[in-house]
Formats: C-alpha cells, structure tokens, sequence
C-alpha cells in the first residue's frame, strides 16, 4: 500500500498520513494556511516529489466538496482574472518541475514555504494596506500560485495574497477559491499521469485510502468554520508552517 516511506515505522508514517488528510479536509472546509503543513507531512512520509501525486486526487475530494458546499459564493469575475495566470504557472512548473532532482526539489520546496510563510505574516499584520489591482499584480499573483501548484501544491499563499488584496469577504473568499482550484487540479492531472508519473497505481492506493478521512475532516471544518477565532489560530498555523518547511529543508 505505501510507497517507500521516508519515516522507517510505517504505523507512525501512516498517523502521519491521515493528520495530513483531515488538515485538507479541514483547509479545503475554509480555514485557510493549513495547505503547507499538509504539503509537509506528506513529503516526510512519501518524499517531496511522489507526494505531490498522491496528493492530488485527495485535493480534487475536498475541491469537489467546497464547489458544492460554497457554491453560491464564487465571484466568477476574480476567477476569470486569475485562471489565465495560473494555467500559465502551471505550464511553467510542468517544463522545469519534471527534471529536478530530488534534493533540488526538496530545498525548492521548503524555500517556498518558507516565503510562503513570511508572505502571510506580512499580509495578516498589514490589514489595512492597499494592494494594487492592476494587472501586473495579478499576473505576478497568478503565474506564482500556478507554479507554485505544480511543483508542490503550494499555491494557497499566493492566491490568498490576490483575494486579501481585492478584498473579498469571507464567504466569497472560500466560493471563488474553491472553483479556482478544483479546476487548476483537474487541468493538473495529466501531467501528473503522463509527464512526470508521480500519479500511478501505487499513489492512487494511498489516496483511495486516505479519502474518507479527507471527508471527515470536511465536515469537522465546516463545524469550525462558524465558530473558530480565526486571528490566534492562524498565527500558530504561520508558526508551524515555518517548522515545517524547516524540516524538510534539513531532511
């Protein structure tokens, strides 16, 4: 069932595992800065490339999900700004995401989230900074969340950088995110499959199994979402985010 774990107990990798999918059903309920500790889990266990295919089908669970649950709150037009820059990202990541080496790509990673990391402090303490919406901004926004998706599902920052800056309310927030990355998934799919293989038999097993937690943790969001002090939480979820990419920097 597992690929060759990074963590020799396979029980404590596997704890692990399913920490990491009730965090994504939890991150893709609303609540957002959990998206890089899943990223981080996953990696020590299953290592920083195979993870990134493993994690995806469990990604789509929880896009699927938010679309359905958040579904009359996307703003369509914040949408179709970004998806262009994104798709371009991606395409990008595709090209020099595929033939890194497995170190190189760890440290790019943990690189990544350690911005990333620095990024949301910034924006949570400038609440009342005035972001250009021009569309160099979104461009810049757009091309990093797509390429940053690619190569390590680590678009979160950068996209809630654009929804923190334009301003949408909470609500809205969650809709258009969740319709933003329920198609940037599914268009990431193939190359997942076909350009760099991480997406194989092996990986969909493990995903398979970690889906249902990923749907509980869904539902134990949503309960959350409504009732969570959303400021003290997400300064520890910076805080750890940060260890975490440490950690895999110094794997």
């Amino acid at each position: 069932m597992f690929l060759k774990s990074t963590i020799p107990d396979l029980s404590i990798a596997f704890l692990i595992a399913m920490g990491c999918a009730i965090l994504l059903g939890i991150a893709k309920s609303g609540i957002k800065g959990l998206a890089i500790l899943i990223v981080t889990g996953l990696a020590l266990v299953y290592g920083a490339k195979e993870s990134t295919g493993i994690l995806m089908p469990m990604l789509i669970c929880g896009d699927i999900m938010a679309v359905i649950y958040y579904k009359r709150h996307v703003k369509w037009i914040y949408l179709i700004k970004l998806l262009p820059w994104m798709i371009l990202g991606v395409l990008i990541g595709v090209f020099l995401g595929k033939d890194l080496p497995e170190d190189l790509f760890k440290s790019g990673m943990a690189f990544i989230i350690i911005i990333s990391v620095i990024m949301m402090y910034y924006w949570e303490r400038k609440k009342d900074g005035m972001v250009t919406n021009h569309w160099s901004f979104v461009a810049l926004m757009g091309m990093m969340a797509g390429f940053t998706t690619m190569v390590g599902n680590l678009a979160g920052a950068f996209s809630n950088i654009y929804f923190l800056a334009i301003k949408l309310p909470k609500n809205e927030f969650i809709g258009t995110a969740a319709w933003l990355f329920f198609i940037i998934n599914l268009f990431k799919v193939p190359f997942h499959i076909w350009s760099w293989g991480t997406i194989n038999l092996a990986s969909f097993q493990i995903s398979m199994t970690l889906i249902p937690i990923v749907i509980s943790g869904f539902g134990l969001g949503v309960f959350m979402v409504k009732r969570i002090n959303n400021v003290k939480y997400r300064q520890l979820i910076l805080v750890l985010t940060g260890l975490g990419g440490l950690a895999i920097l110094l794997q």
